[in-house]
């Protein structure tokens, strides 16, 4: 029977991190910085996640200081505006581990919100990832939690898309940017799902959003597949033309985007989003198992 090992030690230039491993998967959190989890893949595999080791992605937030991307999964709450979304986040947080779940803490922003990541990790090859967003104000405000995790350069990314017969009514909503070219090399749309490859050569960025129905996407990686499922699309508001996911790409890494209930939350109430990350083997070909899982939507 495995256990979940854990410790806190440095990893990289990220400084002090918690270390969660239970022999099948490994996850790495930092804990001077962020929360950020930075890393997350077989226990003996390569990273899933993004890093941004040479602090590429960043912004000057005027007034504020500057953010930093860092790389791996992050919360955020939506729409993206400035300053509030690109407050700096370059302190020591809280953390806290017990019987196989971590609580990640930052301190409360400027605009009266309590982020917090909380992971459960088990005996198996995936972990469950609660993202939450507490009003802390006296008054309602009024966003959507909004979880954003950059993957590792190289990989494929797979959006089953809604096939739910409507009759007269649509049944797929695409939402896309202004900087996005719908003719893209890097991305593929059929009557079942959008594909979107990483590639490093390509500079410039595409964005794309979705009512995902299928309550899952994957992203596979040479040897290595990331299944990240989340909660049913429903009939409540979400932002961006109502996605409750998008996708985003650039030169560096790749996003998947998961969206919650973009409404006027009360004083003391909690906007959340639940995923599970699994991860499994491609079984020795990448290609043959993109193959094999777009013939299964």
């Amino acid at each position: 029977m495995m256990s979940v090992n854990y410790k806190e030690s440095d990893y990289k230039n990220y400084g002090r991190c918690a270390w969660l491993d239970n022999g099948r998967i490994k996850l790495i959190a930092t804990v001077d910085v962020g929360p950020r989890i930075v890393f997350f893949g077989a226990s003996n595999g390569a990273n899933m996640l993004f890093e941004d080791i040479d602090r590429n992605f960043y912004e000057i937030n005027n007034g504020y200081g500057v953010w930093y991307a860092y790389g791996g999964h992050r919360i955020w709450s939506a729409p993206e505006v400035m300053p509030e979304t690109y407050l700096p986040d370059n302190t020591r947080i809280e953390s806290f581990f017990d019987n196989g779940v971590l609580t990640l803490r930052p301190a409360m922003t400027k605009f009266d919100k309590q982020f917090e990541i909380v992971v459960t990790m088990g005996e198996g090859n995936s972990v469950i990832i609660e993202n939450r967003i507490i009003n802390c104000s006296d008054k309602p405000a009024e966003y959507a939690p909004w979880s954003v995790t950059g993957l590792a350069a190289g990989g494929t990314e797979i959006i089953p898309l809604c096939r739910d017969d409507n009759g007269f009514l649509p049944n797929r909503t695409m939402a896309l940017w202004s900087y996005s070219d719908i003719k893209d090399e890097r991305f593929e749309l059929n009557n079942k799902y959008a594909l979107l490859k990483q590639d490093s050569k390509k500079k410039k960025p595409f964005k794309a959003g979705f009512n995902v129905t299928d309550k899952k996407i994957v992203y596979i990686k040479d040897s290595q597949v990331l299944k990240v499922s989340f909660d049913d699309y429903k009939q409540i508001v979400y932002p961006d033309f109502c996605c409750n996911f998008e996708t985003y790409t650039n030169d560096l890494f790749l996003e998947c985007e998961i969206l919650g209930e973009l409404k006027s939350y009360q004083p003391g109430e909690t906007a959340s989003i639940r995923e599970v990350w699994e991860i499994s083997d491609t079984g020795g070909s990448p290609e043959k198992f993109i193959e094999e899982f777009v013939s299964k939507i």
